[in-house]
């Protein structure tokens, strides 16, 4: 497809998740007001004891002693200057807190997400090229556990397998305490960190993938666009290639894209397990803090990293498949 055609898309398909963002925003909102407690009161309980004097200057700290619809006016009018708040707890700017974590929750679940994409493409067509074969079943029944399987569990398996007993990788954190904070070995210890929640987050979707490539690789290779390229004297491997897997590749991306939220959602968990300082781990922290403008600022860039993912995947659509802009 052109690229003219690709970018007018691209502007409209944006434009039409404006008004779902806003929705997003307010759906957000309405939910943190309905949780019960504020951020007043739980660091009242932190600390034992609190006088309603007290308790009244630390509602004024935190910023919740106005009434809802204050609040709301006052949240939107901070959003239109691009300001997610201010955190007294944590004495920072919402907008450098999340910063902060979320490149590291974007580094860690997009290489979940290319490992699982990856590996599920590979096991989809060695089980759609020996269908109904040992490999087809072996890696079918391999599908199905790890499917099965909670990721929590994976992940505590790992720990146990290969940090405890084999000593191969470091269980927790994101790097050496006292080690280098650049260069290559900065990565390569980063990278070793990131093995184990890497592979504990993508199982789940490995098992996905591996069995919706070969459903539709099994349907794609009975079109008559594939009948034609055997005709034409193509070898077994390019119209696997070049036919089958580029059409099966179309509902594959719209998966991807649709298990992207499910994917941010997971790393509350895995973030916790491992001890990844991410997003994932300051929103279970903000959970138990009550501290409620910094959980607003981390489901509002959640939703705009989902809904920019599903626009991606559209444009992935489109460039696969012309018709589909049509």
């Amino acid at each position: 497809m052109p690229a003219g055609r690709l970018s007018r898309r691209f502007v409209r398909v944006a434009l039409q998740a404006v008004p779902l963002v806003l929705g997003v925003i307010l759906l957000n909102f309405t939910l943190i007001q309905l949780l019960p407690g504020d951020a007043a009161e739980a660091f009242a309980a932190e600390s034992g004891a609190a006088t309603q004097e007290t308790m009244d200057m630390l509602r004024v700290r935190f910023g919740v002693d106005q009434p809802v619809f204050a609040q709301l006016i006052n949240y939107f009018h901070n959003l239109s200057q691009f300001y997610l708040g201010f955190s007294a707890r944590y004495n920072a700017h919402v907008t450098d807190l999340i910063l902060a974590r979320l490149q590291m929750t974007v580094l860690l679940k997009f290489a979940a997400l290319v490992l699982a994409f990856l590996l599920g493409i590979l096991f989809g067509v060695i089980m759609e090229r020996w269908r109904n074969r040992w490999p087809d079943k072996l890696l079918s029944l391999l599908s199905l556990v790890l499917y099965s399987t909670p990721g929590f569990w994976i992940g505590l398996m790992l720990i146990v397998v290969f940090s405890v007993h084999l000593g191969w990788l470091p269980p927790e954190g994101s790097r050496t305490l006292g080690g280098a904070s650049k260069g290559w070995a900065y990565a390569w210890d980063v990278a070793q960190h990131m093995v184990l929640p890497v592979v504990a987050s993508a199982t789940f979707f490995v098992a996905i993938f591996a069995r919706l490539t070969r459903g539709a690789m099994v349907e794609a290779r009975t079109a008559d666009h594939v009948r034609t390229a055997r005709a034409k004297g193509l070898t077994s491997r390019q119209v696997t290639f070049r036919h089958v897997l580029r059409n099966a590749l179309i509902p594959l991306s719209t998966i991807t894209g649709m298990h992207v939220g499910a994917l941010l959602g997971g790393s509350v968990v895995i973030e916790t397990i491992f001890s990844w300082p991410g997003l994932g781990r300051l929103t279970y922290e903000a959970v138990l803090a009550r501290e409620y403008v910094v959980l607003l600022g981390i489901l509002l860039i959640s939703s705009i990293l989902v809904i920019t993912a599903n626009i991606l995947t559209d444009l992935v659509q489109t460039w696969l498949d012309p018709r589909i802009e049509a």
